[in-house]
């Protein structure tokens, strides 16, 4: 039975409630008995168990992999790591990266490394047949462990016993390396797959380029990107991101310019997209050179490709820096007749600009002409101008804002912090009926009182006499 009929016979409202436990007992000890049964059989074949798990007339799926595993995981992590690459090489069952990942918390294999190498030597003092695709299981488990050197050690293990790592396995190794920016290493191996009759595919070309950026190896970069073309492994736009965001970060920025033309030059899976300009705009922002930056949008929407709203987000940010608050203004008037992002994104990110150069007056200017011409403001933009005009000292004007932005429905996405906030500055300046006010749409609402604000609200308001909202705010805290 599919599980959407399963599930629509459990909600059927003319299902007895007994026939619902029986059958929902049913399936839960469907899945124990799966989960018993391999537990079983690993208990009674310890040694070699691998040649006889095939004969368990169980199901093998998640939910019993991880119930083996929890079983194994306290006393006897090896007997479970051994049935974990079983599992993995069974052709009706995949590990997940969600499996991969509950491995090595079960195991605490981060900090327990050697059980990789001892799963390793158990196959080979029982004389076990191990494949490449058994293999990988464990170089899978080093790489979602971040375990490079252990990673190694089991490439070479390959060899010794007679299974040859193919091109996959030796990129498992690579990536581990160039995350950890070990790139001599990582060098060595892609030196030495030529050595076996293997060949770097894009996985692993990718993975180096990565690797000697972030390593600020930039002219080992570009050597090894030329390499790529001449080997026929022709770079796509990630590859060029990867080394336009090495420029970017560590080199000059006018050779970040000449390979983002390179790539509208070359055009097709080599074109520049959205993520790519923006990565170059905010590489050029970082170095105050936003008005620059304005020219590469331009030719961003020459190509045909829209701006979207972290791209105006960062231009907007860069321009209030940079005190050319006018040029903010129309880069926002020509992105709305553009059509690519609203008129509310754009000036939310202004606002919130304006908040950070302390241009409280302008952005509470800019806010109020918002909610005048039903420009609806993100969650952001308005919990920042709120707690800008209560850092100020003026917290009554705050909780007006509030009471406006509740009566055009624009709370919605606010931030809940705000609410402690107001409430609390409006009980250190006696306006206790607003207050009052507050704290019983706050009880309404089911919204919490936020450290460190919680002892001070509730002394006022006991002290003003509202007790018993006093305990309706607690009880709301200790629902969560």
């Amino acid at each position: 039975m599919a599980i959407a009929s399963i599930s629509r016979f459990l909600s059927s409202s003319s299902l007895p409630k007994t026939h619902i436990f029986s059958l929902t007992t049913m399936l839960a000890f469907s899945i124990s008995s799966s989960a018993d049964k391999y537990w079983t059989h690993l208990q009674k074949n310890g040694s070699n168990v691998e040649r006889t798990l095939n004969s368990v007339r169980a199901k093998l799926d998640t939910t019993s992999v991880t119930e083996v595993l929890d079983k194994c995981a306290l006393n006897q992590p090896l007997l479970g790591l051994r049935f974990f690459v079983w599992a993995g090489l069974q052709p009706s069952y995949r590990h997940s990266s969600y499996m991969y990942s509950k491995a090595c918390q079960l195991f605490d294999i981060n900090r327990n490394p050697r059980i990789i190498t001892d799963v390793i030597e158990a196959y080979r003092v029982e004389g076990c047949l191990v494949g490449v695709k058994a293999f990988k299981v464990v170089l899978n488990l080093c790489r979602k462990a971040n375990l490079a050197d252990e990673g190694l050690w089991v490439l070479r293990k390959m060899k010794e016993m007679n299974c040859m790592p193919d091109t996959p396995a030796y990129n498992v190794v690579i990536g581990l390396f160039c995350e950890k920016s070990d790139m001599n290493v990582a060098a060595e191996l892609m030196r030495e797959m030529g050595s076996v009759n293997l060949y770097p595919d894009m996985i692993t070309y990718i993975a180096m380029i990565k690797g000697f950026c972030n390593a600020g190896r930039l002219e080992d970069a570009c050597a090894l990107f030329k390499v790529m073309k001449g080997h026929g492994c022709s770079p796509n736009v990630v590859a060029y991101s990867i080394l336009l965001e090495g420029f970017c970060r560590f080199g000059s920025l006018e050779r970040a310019l000449d390979l983002l033309r390179e790539m509208e030059k070359e055009g097709g899976d080599c074109s520049p997209n959205v993520v790519t300009y923006t990565s170059v705009m905010q590489a050029f922002c970082a170095k105050s050179r936003t008005m620059e930056a304005l020219h590469i949008l331009d030719r961003m929407e020459a190509s045909g490709c829209s701006p979207n709203r972290v791209t105006i987000r960062t231009l907007i940010e860069g321009l209030c820096r940079e005190g050319h608050t006018e040029e903010a203004y129309k880069l926002i008037n020509k992105v709305i007749a553009g059509g690519s992002v609203s008129d509310g994104e754009c000036y939310s990110s202004l606002v919130l600009s304006l908040l950070r150069i302390k241009k409280l007056e302008e952005a509470e200017k800019l806010f109020r002409w918002m909610l005048a011409s039903a420009v609806k403001p993100d969650g952001l933009a308005s919990s920042t101008m709120i707690k800008g005009l209560c850092l100020e000292g003026r917290v009554f004007d705050g909780f007006c804002l509030h009471c406006e932005l509740e009566e055009l429905g624009f709370l919605s996405s606010i931030d809940l912090d705000i609410y402690s906030i107001l409430l609390d500055g409006l009980c250190q300046e006696s306006c206790m009926a607003e207050a009052a006010k507050l704290a019983r749409l706050m009880v309404e609402r089911r919204i919490a009182l936020k450290a460190p604000y919680v002892d001070n609200i509730v002394e006022y308001l006991k002290n003003s006499g509202e007790k018993d909202l006093v305990s309706h705010l607690l009880g709301i805290e200790k629902l969560y």
